[in-house]
């Protein structure tokens, strides 16, 4: 069965919108009719995207693409978890997660998924229909599971890992939001002083024909620059943002701003704690899953968001299939913690490489979060420090031509 797209109307008139599963077109129809609905609309939930007219158009790769949060994610993968856990066959696991769920579009990747299951194939290459929602990890982890006979166990590990994942980036969004708050409400108080109140103070020095102090005259300057020609300004920055986001599109680009970042020290610290402390924790589910550590490596060094530390990560993995230790691997590359090889190469001698990594990444993971307070505690009066220098800085541009004026007058 595959799962259909519906719009319908019901007794009083109103439209109803939902999903459904069903062989064809015509018995979704019936089953509509029977819920005393009017169908107006049946269509295949994938042929959105399959009508497109080209590879890329496929649901696999379309626009339209179903996706999931992570939250939602999470929450999914934790009940199939729980129902596969219950012995019940899977393909009724997935429907009964599907009904849970109100969203639609939500629905309607679940019930493609079933239909491939029922139709026989594995859970992991059904959801290889969907790369953009199921990535390499996780349908590495689900074929690892299907072939241990451990589907269960793994799914509730691809919960708690996807849960963790969360978890730590809301962390990293919630210690940036107040910077940036900060700066914005620090060039929003600048820019009123420089628009609205420098132009009235020049009228008042205008008057008196006097030369004006430097700063004054600088001050007055940047006021009139920005009241005439502030909106070209405005209009240059969001086109450089543009710009420069297009460019970091390119791999080239983007992997020279991520080198160049790395050669922040600062930001180097942050980015490598953040990138190692993931890799460290996929390859560790994903070597207790069972996948095999070539693979492994292949897939949590495609986690890591700085292109320079991916590309440390596939030299790791070549030096691996060349015979090398992981822990021999990971000290000839200069981006990965001391403290994470040493524990690698422990994990390597007692057997328990697995518990090692994720040891390692909950270090790591506990060490950013210092880093990253610190840095926010250092911040604040920085900032302050920073926004009183340029109020004090238009204060005392308006006030010394104000002396130099009772100088004169006595």
């Amino acid at each position: 069965m595959a799962a259909f797209r519906y719009k319908a109307l019901d007794t009083s008139g109103k439209v109803v919108k939902g999903v459904l599963e069903g062989d064809s077109e015509r018995q979704i129809r019936a089953q509509l009719r029977t819920k005393s609905l009017r169908p107006i609309e049946v269509a295949s939930a994938g042929r959105r995207a399959a009508n497109s007219g080209s590879a890329e158009g496929s649901i696999r790769r379309g626009l339209f693409a179903p996706r999931l949060s992570a939250s939602e994610l999470a929450l999914i993968t934790r009940q199939l978890a729980t129902l596969v856990s219950s012995a019940l066959p899977l393909d009724e696991c997935l429907q009964a997660a599907a009904e849970q769920t109100r969203k639609a579009s939500t629905k309607a990747l679940l019930l493609q998924v079933r239909s491939k299951v029922a139709e026989g194939h594995t859970l992991a290459h059904a959801m290889a229909q969907f790369p953009q929602t199921f990535g390499d990890m996780y349908r590495a982890m689900v074929n690892a599971g299907e072939q241990a006979g451990q589907l269960g166990p793994v799914l509730e590990q691809l919960a708690d890992y996807t849960e963790n994942r969360q978890h730590t980036a809301q962390k990293l969004q919630m210690a940036l939001i107040y910077p940036f708050v900060l700066i914005g409400v620090a060039i929003a108080v600048v820019t009123a002083l420089m628009v609205f109140v420098v132009p009235e103070m020049v009228g008042i020095f205008a008057q008196t024909k006097t030369d004006l102090p430097p700063l004054t005259v600088a001050l007055i300057a940047t006021s009139d620059f920005l009241t005439n020609h502030g909106w070209i300004l405005g209009l240059a920055i969001v086109v450089l943002v543009i710009i420069i986001r297009r460019l970091l599109k390119n791999p080239s680009y983007k992997k020279l701003s991520d080198a160049g970042l790395l050669r922040v020290p600062g930001i180097r610290r942050v980015l490598i704690g953040m990138d190692t402390a993931r890799f460290s924790s996929t390859l560790s589910i994903l070597m207790a899953s069972g996948v095999p550590l070539l693979d492994a490596l292949r897939i949590a060094g495609a986690v890591m968001n700085n292109l320079v530390l991916r590309a440390a990560s596939k030299e790791v993995a070549g030096k691996v299939q060349e015979g090398s230790s992981l822990n021999r691997a990971l000290s000839q590359e200069e981006f990965f913690p001391p403290m994470m090889v040493h524990m690698v190469a422990s994990g390597e001698t007692s057997g328990e490489l697995e518990t090692m990594l994720e040891r390692s990444a909950s270090n790591q993971e506990r060490e950013l979060e210092a880093t990253l307070g610190t840095v926010m505690g250092l911040f604040e009066p920085i900032m302050v420090v920073v926004m009183g220098g340029l109020v004090l800085t238009i204060v005392m541009a308006i006030l010394l031509p104000i002396f130099d004026l009772n100088t004169m007058v006595r």
